[in-house]
C-alpha cells in the first residue's frame, strides 16, 4: 500500500495479480489444486474444498436450468451455516448476484427486500420458505436441502461473469427508515479480496472466523478473502459469538489466526487476559467507532477498519498501536488498494489538514448504486472533480473526518448525528472522544433525551472498565477541562454493556431512559443547614438529580432558563434576590446557601 502525502486527499493504487479473476474462479482454482483441504467448519460439520466446489456446482446448475444468469438477483435466506456459503457460491457460479435475507428479520422486512430487489428465485430451506409471502410475495423457491438439487451434475459450470456484473446486493437501513439495496460488482469484490491477501499475508495455513450476521456486509469480508486463498473458515456458534470470554477461549482453542470482531465486542476482548502464545495474528474490527487503543502486551495486532457498505466493506484500514497518537481515539488508517479518500467542505473543496470535513470515497470499490433508486444513486454517487477519468465518481458518506499530522484519517462522527440544544449545535462524537479518554470508561455514547418535564437534555451512557468506579461529578469535571458548559451532559447513565444491533453498531433505540437507579452520582447530600435543605428540595424539583453540596448547578445541566426559575424559587423561599451572575459565581449548594445567608443578614 502506497503512502499518501499529508493532505486532505488520499489515494492508493495497485495492480491486480495476473490470476485475480472472480471469486468463483479463484475458489475453483483452490479446489482443483487442493481438493482434500478443509474449507469450512461449523461445530462438528465441515466441508473440503472439493466438496464445497461440487455442492455449489449442483445448485448452480439447478439455477441455470431455471434461466438464472448474469445480473439476476437471487435471494439467499439461510442460517449462518455451511449451507449459506454453499448457496452464495452457487449463485455466483450461476452468474447471478446474491441478496442475503437474514431469517431473523421480521417477515415484513423480508418481503420488502424481495420485492424491492426484484429477486427472481429464492434459495432457502423447506422450513425457512414459510417465512415469506406475508405481504403477498410469491417467487420461485429452490430448497437447498431438496433432492432435486442433489440430482444435478457435480461438474463445473462455465463462467459467464465479467468484472462489471453484480456479485451481491446488500441491504442497509436508509435515512428515512426504508432499507436500500447496495449493488456491488465482481470487480469491487475482487479488489477487496486481493488487498486483503496482501495486507494480512493470507495463506492456506490461516484459520479465520465467520461471526457477523449475514445481513451485515462484514460477512462478505469474513468468507471470500479466505476461501480464495485456500484457508479455512470457521463459523462461530450463536452463543459463543456474543460473549467476549467465550469467544476468546474459542479462538484460542481452535487456533484461529485472523478474526473479524465488531467494534463493541472487540473493545471488550482486547482488555481480557490472553495467553502469551496464541495462533491469532490479527484481530480486525470495524462497524462502529473504536474508542480505545489496545493495552501493551497483546499477542496479536489490532486493525481498525472503516468503510460503508457502498464501498465494498472496507475503504480504510490501519494498525492500532498502544502508543499511537496518545490522548486521541484510534484513527481509521489509510485507504486500501485502488481507493481514494477526500475530506471536503460543502463546496466540494479539500479542507486544510486538521480541519473536519465530509469523507468522500472514490475508486474501484464503489458500488454501482442503489437497486431501483436512480435519484438516490445520483445524489450520493457524484462525479469526481479530482479525476481525469470521465466516469469517475465519489461516494458522499455523510461521515465526518479530518487528516491527522501523520497522514492518517480520524473519524469524527456523522453529519446527521448533530444535536441542536438551546441554540447550540453539538457533535456527540466530540463529547464521546473526550469522555472515552477517562481511565474509568470502557466505552460511551451520547444522545438527546427528554426529562420527565419534557425538557431536552444531553445524556451520556457509559460502560465502566473492569472494577472501575467513577461519579457523575468526576466525569463532568473531566469533560469541563476541554469542553464548554453547553456540551457537558446533564446526566451520566451507567450500563453493564452497550446495546448493539445485528451489524455491531450501537443500538440507540435500546438505550434506557435515565432513572434514579441507573444514573451515576454521589450519595444523597446531607444538608448541614435549613437553607441547604431547602435548596436541595428546589433543585430536585427543577430536575437536578443526585447533586452533592459541592456540585455546580450549571455543570449538572442547569442553563439560563432553569437559572431564571431557580432565582424565582429562591426569591419565594428566602425573600432575597440572587442574580444569574451570582449563580455563575456561586453555583454549588454550599456557595448558594452562604450567599443567601449573607444577603438575608444584610437585609436584616
Amino acid at each position: 500500500m502506497s503512502t499518501p502525502l499529508i493532505t486532505s486527499e488520499f489515494s492508493t493504487t495497485s495492480e491486480f495479480s495476473s490470476d485475480a479473476r472472480t471469486v468463483p474462479e479463484l475458489i475453483a482454482k483452490q479446489a482443483a489444486a487442493f481438493g482434500g483441504r478443509r474449507a469450512l467448519r461449523a461445530g462438528d460439520e465441515s466441508l473440503t474444498y472439493a466438496q464445497l466446489d461440487k455442492l455449489s456446482n449442483q445448485l448452480a446448475r439447478r439455477l441455470r436450468s431455471m434461466g438464472i444468469g448474469p445480473g439476476v438477483p437471487v435471494g439467499l435466506c439461510l442460517e449462518r451455516s455451511l449451507s449459506f456459503i454453499v448457496g452464495a457460491l452457487a449463485i455466483l457460479k450461476a452468474g447471478a448476484c446474491y441478496v442475503p435475507l437474514d431469517p431473523d428479520y421480521p417477515a415484513g422486512r423480508l418481503d420488502f427486500m424481495v420485492q424491492d430487489s426484484e429477486i427472481s428465485v429464492l434459495v432457502t430451506t423447506s422450513g425457512l420458505s414459510k417465512r415469506f409471502g406475508a405481504a403477498g410475495t410469491r417467487v420461485p423457491t429452490v430448497e437447498i436441502d431438496h433432492s432435486t438439487v442433489a440430482r444435478e451434475s457435480l461438474d463445473s459450470v462455465p463462467s459467464l461473469i465479467t468484472s462489471d456484473d453484480l456479485a451481491y446486493i446488500m441491504y442497509t437501513s436508509g435515512s428515512t427508515g426504508e432499507p436500500k439495496g447496495v449493488q456491488i460488482t465482481h470487480g469491487a469484490l475482487t479488489n477487496l479480496v486481493c488487498w486483503h491477501h496482501t495486507a494480512f499475508n493470507v495463506t492456506p495455513a490461516d484459520r479465520a472466523t465467520q461471526l457477523a450476521s449475514l445481513g451485515f456486509d462484514a460477512a462478505v469480508w469474513e468468507v471470500w478473502p479466505y476461501l480464495t486463498a485456500g484457508a479455512e473458515v470457521h463459523i462461530v456458534d450463536e452463543t459463543t459469538r456474543k460473549d467476549p470470554e467465550s469467544l476468546r477461549d474459542w479462538i484460542v482453542t481452535n487456533e484461529i489466526s485472523i478474526s473479524f470482531v465488531p467494534t463493541p465486542l472487540a473493545e471488550q476482548m482486547i482488555h481480557l487476559p490472553w495467553p502469551a502464545h496464541t495462533a491469532l495474528r490479527f484481530m480486525l474490527t470495524g462497524g462502529d467507532t473504536l474508542h480505545h487503543v489496545p493495552p501493551r502486551g497483546l499477542p496479536f495486532a489490532v486493525i481498525n477498519n472503516y468503510g460503508p457498505t457502498e464501498a465494498t466493506v472496507v475503504a480504510t484500514s490501519g494498525a492500532v498501536l498502544p502508543d499511537h497518537n496518545p490522548g486521541l481515539a484510534p484513527s481509521i488508517g489509510r485507504p486500501i488498494s485502488n481507493t481514494q479518500i477526500y475530506i471536503l467542505d460543502e463546496k466540494m473543496q479539500s479542507v486544510p489538514v486538521g480541519t473536519i470535513g465530509e469523507i468522500h470515497i472514490g475508486g474501484i470499490g464503489l458500488a454501482k448504486g442503489y437497486a431501483n433508486r436512480p435519484g438516490l444513486t445520483a445524489a450520493k454517487f457524484v462525479p469526481n472533480p479530482f479525476s481525469s477519468e470521465p466516469d469517475a465518481r465519489l461516494y458522499k458518506t455523510g461521515d465526518l473526518g479530518r487528516c491527522l499530522a501523520d497522514g492518517e484519517i480520524a473519524f469524527c462522527g456523522r453529519i446527521d448525528a448533530q444535536i441542536k440544544l438551546r441554540g447550540y449545535r453539538i457533535e456527540p462524537g466530540e463529547i464521546v472522544g473526550v469522555l472515552d479518554r477517562h481511565p474509568a470508561i470502557r466505552t460511551s455514547t451520547v444522545r438527546l433525551c427528554e426529562n420527565p418535564r419534557g425538557e431536552k437534555q444531553l445524556v451520556a451512557y457509559v460502560v465502566l472498565a473492569n472494577s472501575a468506579q467513577v461519579t457523575g461529578r468526576a466525569l463532568r469535571e473531566f469533560l469541563g477541562i476541554e469542553l464548554p458548559e453547553y456540551m457537558i451532559p446533564s446526566v451520566f447513565v451507567g450500563l453493564e454493556a452497550m446495546p448493539v444491533m445485528a451489524n455491531g453498531k450501537v443500538d440507540h433505540n435500546a438505550l434506557p431512559m435515565p432513572t434514579s437507579a441507573n444514573i451515576l452520582g454521589e450519595e444523597p447530600p446531607v444538608p448541614r443547614t435549613e437553607i441547604e435543605r431547602q435548596l436541595i428540595h428546589i433543585l430536585t424539583g427543577l430536575g437536578i438529580e443526585k447533586i452533592t453540596l459541592d456540585d455546580n448547578f450549571f455543570m449538572l445541566g442547569g442553563h439560563s432558563l432553569m437559572g431564571a426559575q431557580l432565582v424565582s424559587k429562591v426569591r419565594e423561599a428566602f425573600g432575597v434576590e440572587i442574580s444569574l451572575m451570582n449563580l455563575f459565581e456561586n453555583g454549588t449548594i454550599a456557595a448558594m446557601a452562604a450567599e443567601i445567608e449573607r444577603l438575608s443578614s444584610k437585609a436584616a
